[in-house]
């Protein structure tokens, strides 16, 4: 029983990493400008672009870390 409680806990940590997005987002005078280009796409652009993907690559990341939580949450309270 302590075990599942800790395992719970431990997982919840990854969470955390669904900051990062939103961080890079908000901050917007750090890519508010037009150098690198890429593909002549502005800095401003691509950037964003590049952090939907980033995005997706963590929240996939997190919500595997912690699915073996939230299944042993949803069998406990039956």
């Amino acid at each position: 029983m302590a075990h599942d409680a800790d395992a719970g806990k431990s997982s919840k940590h990854w969470l955390w990493l669904l900051l990062l997005p939103w961080i890079a987002m908000i901050w917007v005078p750090s890519y508010n400008k037009i150098e690198p280009t890429l593909w002549d796409f502005p800095f401003f652009y691509w950037y964003q672009l590049l952090w939907v993907l980033i995005s997706a690559v963590i929240t996939a990341l997190v919500y595997f870390k912690t699915k073996a939580r939230n299944k042993g949450d949803a069998g406990g309270a039956q």
